[in-house]
Protein backbone atom coordinates (compact mmCIF):
# COMPACT_ATOMS: atom_id res chain seq x y z
CA UNK A 1 0.00 0.00 0.00
CA UNK A 2 2.98 2.67 0.44
CA UNK A 3 4.03 2.04 -2.64
CA UNK A 4 0.86 2.79 -4.35
CA UNK A 5 0.32 5.70 -2.70
CA UNK A 6 3.88 6.98 -3.39
CA UNK A 7 3.37 6.35 -7.19
CA UNK A 8 -0.57 7.31 -7.65
CA UNK A 9 -2.01 9.30 -4.72
CA UNK A 10 0.97 11.43 -3.84
CA UNK A 11 1.59 13.09 -7.15
CA UNK A 12 -1.85 13.84 -7.63
CA UNK A 13 -2.33 15.49 -4.09
CA UNK A 14 0.87 17.56 -5.69
CA UNK A 15 -0.12 18.24 -8.60
CA UNK A 16 -3.59 20.09 -6.91
CA UNK A 17 -1.37 21.94 -4.16
CA UNK A 18 0.90 23.37 -7.34
CA UNK A 19 -2.85 23.77 -9.44
CA UNK A 20 -4.16 25.94 -6.59
CA UNK A 21 -1.04 27.65 -5.95
CA UNK A 22 -1.21 29.03 -9.24
CA UNK A 23 -4.87 30.06 -9.68
CA UNK A 24 -4.29 31.59 -5.84
CA UNK A 25 -0.90 33.97 -7.65
CA UNK A 26 -4.13 34.93 -10.39
CA UNK A 27 -6.32 35.89 -7.90
CA UNK A 28 -8.48 33.38 -7.22
CA UNK A 29 -9.60 33.61 -3.68
CA UNK A 30 -9.08 30.29 -1.90
CA UNK A 31 -9.58 28.88 1.72
CA UNK A 32 -7.58 25.86 3.40
CA UNK A 33 -6.60 22.62 2.12
CA UNK A 34 -8.60 22.28 -1.15
CA UNK A 35 -7.76 19.43 -3.57
CA UNK A 36 -8.87 19.86 -7.18
CA UNK A 37 -7.85 17.46 -9.69
CA UNK A 38 -7.41 17.54 -13.38
CA UNK A 39 -8.55 17.44 -16.13
CA UNK A 40 -11.19 20.24 -15.91
CA UNK A 41 -10.13 24.03 -16.13
CA UNK A 42 -11.15 27.08 -14.65
CA UNK A 43 -10.95 30.66 -16.45
CA UNK A 44 -11.51 34.34 -14.87
CA UNK A 45 -10.14 32.69 -11.80
CA UNK A 46 -10.40 36.24 -9.81
CA UNK A 47 -14.12 35.68 -10.34
CA UNK A 48 -13.95 32.63 -8.10
CA UNK A 49 -13.96 32.48 -4.38
CA UNK A 50 -13.74 29.22 -2.43
CA UNK A 51 -14.36 28.35 0.72
CA UNK A 52 -11.53 25.47 2.93
CA UNK A 53 -12.03 21.67 2.60
CA UNK A 54 -13.23 21.51 -0.87
CA UNK A 55 -12.29 18.29 -3.14
CA UNK A 56 -12.91 18.97 -6.82
CA UNK A 57 -12.39 15.41 -8.38
CA UNK A 58 -11.26 14.80 -12.18
CA UNK A 59 -12.67 17.15 -14.72
CA UNK A 60 -14.70 20.11 -13.16
CA UNK A 61 -14.94 23.20 -14.91
CA UNK A 62 -15.88 26.68 -12.57
CA UNK A 63 -16.35 28.57 -15.94
CA UNK A 64 -17.30 32.42 -15.10
CA UNK A 65 -17.93 34.52 -17.92
CA UNK A 66 -14.92 35.57 -19.84
CA UNK A 67 -15.41 39.33 -19.50
CA UNK A 68 -14.22 41.51 -17.51
CA UNK A 69 -15.58 41.87 -13.89
CA UNK A 70 -14.61 43.34 -10.30
CA UNK A 71 -16.79 40.68 -8.48
CA UNK A 72 -17.12 36.73 -7.76
CA UNK A 73 -19.11 35.20 -10.21
CA UNK A 74 -18.55 31.98 -8.32
CA UNK A 75 -18.64 31.80 -4.80
CA UNK A 76 -18.08 28.23 -3.02
CA UNK A 77 -18.51 27.54 0.71
CA UNK A 78 -16.56 25.61 2.91
CA UNK A 79 -16.74 21.04 3.17
CA UNK A 80 -18.12 20.60 -0.08
CA UNK A 81 -17.72 17.75 -2.37
CA UNK A 82 -17.89 17.99 -6.38
CA UNK A 83 -17.75 14.86 -8.43
CA UNK A 84 -16.26 13.65 -11.79
CA UNK A 85 -17.39 17.03 -14.05
CA UNK A 86 -18.99 18.60 -13.10
CA UNK A 87 -19.81 22.26 -14.59
CA UNK A 88 -20.45 25.66 -12.93
CA UNK A 89 -21.35 28.25 -16.04
CA UNK A 90 -21.69 31.83 -14.00
CA UNK A 91 -22.30 35.19 -15.94
CA UNK A 92 -24.02 36.10 -12.84
CA UNK A 93 -23.71 34.18 -9.73
CA UNK A 94 -23.58 30.87 -8.97
CA UNK A 95 -23.56 30.65 -4.78
CA UNK A 96 -22.64 27.34 -2.86
CA UNK A 97 -23.26 26.95 0.63
CA UNK A 98 -21.75 24.11 3.00
CA UNK A 99 -21.23 20.56 3.40
CA UNK A 100 -22.83 20.04 0.12
CA UNK A 101 -22.63 16.85 -2.26
CA UNK A 102 -22.56 16.72 -6.24
CA UNK A 103 -22.45 13.76 -7.84
CA UNK A 104 -20.59 13.31 -11.58
CA UNK A 105 -21.94 14.99 -14.68
CA UNK A 106 -23.79 17.89 -12.82
CA UNK A 107 -24.35 21.54 -14.98
CA UNK A 108 -25.27 24.60 -13.28
CA UNK A 109 -25.88 27.64 -15.67
CA UNK A 110 -27.16 31.06 -14.41
CA UNK A 111 -28.09 32.47 -17.70
CA UNK A 112 -29.72 31.68 -20.79
CA UNK A 113 -29.32 32.47 -24.38
CA UNK A 114 -31.79 34.99 -25.93
CA UNK A 115 -33.65 33.38 -28.86
CA UNK A 116 -36.74 34.64 -30.97
CA UNK A 117 -37.45 34.68 -34.93
CA UNK A 118 -34.62 35.87 -36.96
CA UNK A 119 -32.37 36.07 -33.80
CA UNK A 120 -29.37 33.87 -34.02
CA UNK A 121 -28.82 33.20 -30.31
CA UNK A 122 -25.23 33.31 -30.24
CA UNK A 123 -24.48 36.91 -31.50
CA UNK A 124 -27.60 37.92 -28.44
CA UNK A 125 -27.06 38.95 -25.30
CA UNK A 126 -27.30 36.61 -22.34
CA UNK A 127 -30.22 36.67 -19.83
CA UNK A 128 -28.01 36.58 -16.46
CA UNK A 129 -29.67 35.29 -12.85
CA UNK A 130 -28.15 33.41 -10.42
CA UNK A 131 -28.21 30.36 -8.56
CA UNK A 132 -28.06 29.69 -5.03
CA UNK A 133 -27.50 26.24 -3.48
CA UNK A 134 -28.09 26.00 0.86
CA UNK A 135 -25.92 23.91 2.46
CA UNK A 136 -25.65 20.46 3.26
CA UNK A 137 -27.70 19.55 0.20
CA UNK A 138 -27.23 16.45 -1.95
CA UNK A 139 -26.90 16.93 -5.78
CA UNK A 140 -27.44 13.27 -8.01
CA UNK A 141 -26.04 12.38 -11.10
CA UNK A 142 -26.74 14.09 -14.38
CA UNK A 143 -28.95 16.59 -12.60
CA UNK A 144 -29.11 20.07 -14.36
CA UNK A 145 -29.79 23.27 -12.31
CA UNK A 146 -30.94 26.36 -14.21
CA UNK A 147 -31.10 30.45 -14.31
CA UNK A 148 -33.03 31.86 -11.02
CA UNK A 149 -33.11 28.65 -9.17
CA UNK A 150 -32.38 28.52 -5.26
CA UNK A 151 -32.37 25.31 -3.14
CA UNK A 152 -32.28 25.82 0.58
CA UNK A 153 -30.71 24.25 3.22
CA UNK A 154 -30.68 20.24 2.94
CA UNK A 155 -32.27 19.71 -0.04
CA UNK A 156 -32.08 16.12 -2.48
CA UNK A 157 -31.94 16.49 -6.06
CA UNK A 158 -32.40 12.79 -7.70
CA UNK A 159 -30.24 11.68 -10.86
CA UNK A 160 -30.93 13.17 -13.95
CA UNK A 161 -33.67 16.06 -12.50
CA UNK A 162 -33.68 19.35 -14.25
CA UNK A 163 -34.33 22.24 -11.56
CA UNK A 164 -36.13 25.10 -12.78
CA UNK A 165 -37.43 26.55 -10.22
CA UNK A 166 -36.58 27.25 -6.42
CA UNK A 167 -37.79 25.23 -3.58
CA UNK A 168 -37.78 25.32 0.10
CA UNK A 169 -35.17 23.63 2.70
CA UNK A 170 -35.60 19.96 2.81
CA UNK A 171 -37.27 19.64 -0.33
CA UNK A 172 -37.06 16.22 -2.09
CA UNK A 173 -37.15 17.04 -6.04
CA UNK A 174 -36.79 14.87 -9.20
CA UNK A 175 -38.46 15.23 -12.92
CA UNK A 176 -37.98 16.86 -15.88
CA UNK A 177 -38.65 19.22 -15.05
CA UNK A 178 -38.04 18.86 -11.18
CA UNK A 179 -41.25 18.58 -9.22
CA UNK A 180 -41.47 17.88 -5.10
CA UNK A 181 -41.59 14.07 -4.23
CA UNK A 182 -42.95 13.28 -0.57
CA UNK A 183 -40.26 13.22 1.91
CA UNK A 184 -40.33 10.27 4.15
CA UNK A 185 -37.21 11.65 6.32
CA UNK A 186 -38.40 14.44 7.92
CA UNK A 187 -40.56 14.73 11.01
CA UNK A 188 -44.12 16.10 10.83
Amino acid sequence: MKLESLLLVMPRGLLSRIRLFCFRIFGMKQGRRNRMEGGGRCRRVSQIEIGSFNAFTQGCWLWPENTDHDDIRIRIGNNNYFNRNVMLDACGLIEIGDDNMFGPDIYMTDSNHTFGPGLSPGSQPMQKGRIKIGNRCWIGAKAIILKDVELGDGCVVAAGAVVTRSFPSGSVIAGVPARLLPNKHTSD
